[in-house]
């Protein structure tokens, strides 16, 4: 029996596809492929953290995408995407396509320019408290608008996204490139630095105190910062004489000589 009916492949029920991917992946780990699935049976979200959430959701935001990316979320779903590594600007990845064929996919995603970088690292300083705020997106929300702006954070444009499927699908964003951006989303959950290395960047950067202050113009010179600069960073006035001196320790403060005592003369 054909597997196309009017032109238009059989069709798959959820479960069968979920079990075509499986037997895809254990073929491919006992022919020795190291292979790095994207799982997220059980899950009722694709992605479920604030740097996968947000990252989707860029994607989302241009029509560029708008018509293949659904096809995406329904392979990610039933675990078509096999394979997914993501290193410095690189991603690799394997999906399982129709009736046991598996697609090979290459990409890449520019590096951040280096003066949106450094922009958004001034408009960061010394708003973000500590590397696990970073990464768990606890941000401030003046802080989160700025590393996930559309235009200007630190999301790719898909102008800035590379992929090449070796399926049929002569479209540029076919259903498996698809998946495999829901994948990198999920990646983001799993380690939100993933990310930062796609784009060829130090995240400890945005925690780097030497930043505040060369933002501030204040970097390289001296160790000391005047009262005026220090009303700058921090949003307070500090008039002369706000500041007390440091009371001394009680073993250093100058101790009172009693009176000396006049001696009685005799009579």
């Amino acid at each position: 029996m054909s597997r196309y009916y009017n032109d238009y492949p059989e069709y798959e029920s959820v479960g069968k596809k979920q079990e075509k991917a499986k037997k895809l992946l254990a073929k491919l780990r006992k022919k020795g492929t190291s292979v790095n699935p994207v799982d997220i049976q059980g899950r009722r979200n694709i992605v479920t953290t604030f740097w996968g959430k947000s990252w989707c959701q860029h994607l989302e935001s241009y029509s560029d995408y708008s018509n293949r990316l659904p096809r995406g979320r329904s392979y990610i779903r039933h675990g078509a995407v096999v394979h997914l590594e993501l290193t410095a600007g690189r991603i690799e990845a394997k999906v399982s396509g129709s009736h046991g064929s598996v697609y090979c996919i290459k990409g890449k995603i520019d590096p951040l320019a280096e003066e949106r970088w450094k922009k958004l690292k001034k408009e960061c300083s010394g708003k973000i408290g500590s590397l696990m705020e970073l990464l768990e997106g606890k941000l401030d929300g003046a802080v989160m608008e700025h590393v996930i702006a559309r235009d200007t954070g630190l999301f790719p444009s898909p102008a800035e996204i590379s992929l090449e499927c070796d399926c049929p699908d002569w479209a540029g964003l076919c259903k498996h490139n698809a998946a495999v951006l829901y994948g990198i989303g999920v990646r983001f959950d799993e380690d939100p630095t993933l990310l930062f290395k796609l784009r060829g960047l130090d995240h400890e950067e945005l925690l780097d105190s030497a930043d505040v202050l060369d933002s501030l113009g204040l970097g390289g010179e001296s160790d000391h910062i005047e009262d005026d600069s220090l009303a700058d960073i921090f949003g307070i006035d500090i008039e002369p004489g706000d500041v007390e001196p440091p009371t001394p320790p009680p073993d250093q403060k100058k101790k009172k000589k009693a009176p000396a005592k006049k001696a009685r003369r005799k009579k």
